[in-house]
């Protein structure tokens, strides 16, 4: 097994499946990841693309499903070695950043229509989604794999700003960005389906 990018942490064996998190010097066996779910998504892993005039390649994804479905959280890492997330749901994509802020709303207090600041932009709480994990593949910056469900909290600007609280850990993160349409990544190495 290889890593190949030095911010990851955890990753699933193509051929045996088996879930790797590495250490220091050690690298353990967790898990085993079963059969992922069929995906419509032309995303897939090594995927390629552009945002912000920076390339990046797809690196890892966690699979959630909640009562409306399902949806892909890609891992992705810029040239420049900064990790993102593309967010892939019914065709509509949203790219995002870890933010460092820590003053974040605790899960009960973030109802919808609830107004938020952060780095001089207001969000509004639009959905709150009770998902459970799914599955994962590829490589991720931090261990995650047998989760139970988890709240997510998106937030949207009235100019296109992104922002989802993440309640999967025991503190909230944050993570802010931007709706992008799918032609504007500029996608290479995408899944062909029949009929495209």
């Amino acid at each position: 097994m290889s890593f190949k990018w030095s911010s990851s942490v955890q990753t699933v064996c193509d051929y045996c499946k088996s879930i790797l998190v590495r250490t220091d010097v050690d690298l353990q066996k967790v898990g085993q990841v079963a059969d992922l779910p069929p995906d419509s998504s032309p995303i897939q892993l090594m995927t390629e693309g552009q945002y912000g005039g920076r390339s990046f390649v797809i690196a890892g994804r966690i699979i959630y499903e909640y009562e409306q479905g399902a949806w892909n959280e890609w891992r992705f890492v810029m040239n420049d070695g900064t990790d993102g997330w593309l967010s892939d749901a019914q065709d509509e994509y949203v790219v995002t950043f870890r933010s460092n802020l820590i003053d974040l709303p605790a899960e009960k207090e973030a109802r919808l229509g609830m107004v938020y600041q952060w780095n001089n932009v207001r969000y509004m709480v639009t959905s709150r989604t009770v998902a459970h994990y799914r599955g994962v593949e590829g490589e991720l910056p931090f261990q995650y794999w047998d989760k139970t469900d988890v709240t997510f909290i998106d937030l949207k600007s009235d100019h296109g700003d992104f922002a989802t609280v993440d309640y999967s850990d025991g503190d909230p993160v944050l993570y802010l960005g931007k709706a992008v349409e799918f032609d504007d990544l500029r996608l290479m190495n995408v899944r062909k389906f029949e009929g495209w």
